[in-house]
């Protein structure tokens, strides 16, 4: 069985940066325990990547807080994290990756699994994103290895992705 481990928005600005919360930091030794023992598929990953007219933006104009500029140190991929080696990793402008989502369909995964960055904005639209696209792949979220921008909202973001048929475990 062909599979994904899809690391989303694991990035210093959502962790300890200008919009990095409790939640991200608590959740940073599981990612990186799931990231070592994973050796049954590809590894992916996500990058949040803003420019310098961010501001200007749809998103900046109704988030207006600067993070993940390219380049900058809040832009980077957590260290321990930049450690393992990731089979391609998709930078966005947005909340999900229609990159990612074609990269899954045409490489014809049979399972793929998504952990990170925040689970009520960039994991559920990328998880939604690749159920649009590829309606036959079994998608899954690790509950432990993703955080939100608070409890409730990653609450709420995986009650919205198990009715989506989005299998969810270790939800506490």
């Amino acid at each position: 069985m062909k599979k994904a481990l899809v690391l989303i928005d694991f990035q210093n600005d959502f962790i300890n940066g200008s919009l990095g919360t409790k939640e991200a930091q608590i959740i940073v030794s599981s990612v990186l325990d799931k990231l070592t023992h994973y050796h049954d598929g590809a590894l992916l990953a996500t990058q949040d990547t803003h420019l310098e007219n961010y501001l200007q933006t749809q998103e900046g104009k109704n988030l207006p807080i600067l993070h993940c500029q390219k380049g900058s140190k809040g832009w980077e991929i957590h260290p321990q994290a930049q450690l393992f080696v990731y089979e391609k990793i998709f930078e966005k402008s947005t909340f999900a990756s229609v990159e990612l989502a074609e990269y899954i369909q045409n490489q014809e995964f049979e399972q793929v699994e998504l952990i990170g960055l925040c689970t009520d904005i960039c994991v559920v639209s990328n998880a939604l994103l690749i159920k649009a696209y590829a309606p036959e792949i079994e998608i899954f979220i690790d509950a432990s290895c993703c955080a939100g921008t608070t409890l409730e909202a990653h609450s709420s973001a995986l009650d919205t992705m198990a009715s989506c048929q989005i299998k969810i475990f270790n939800q506490q």
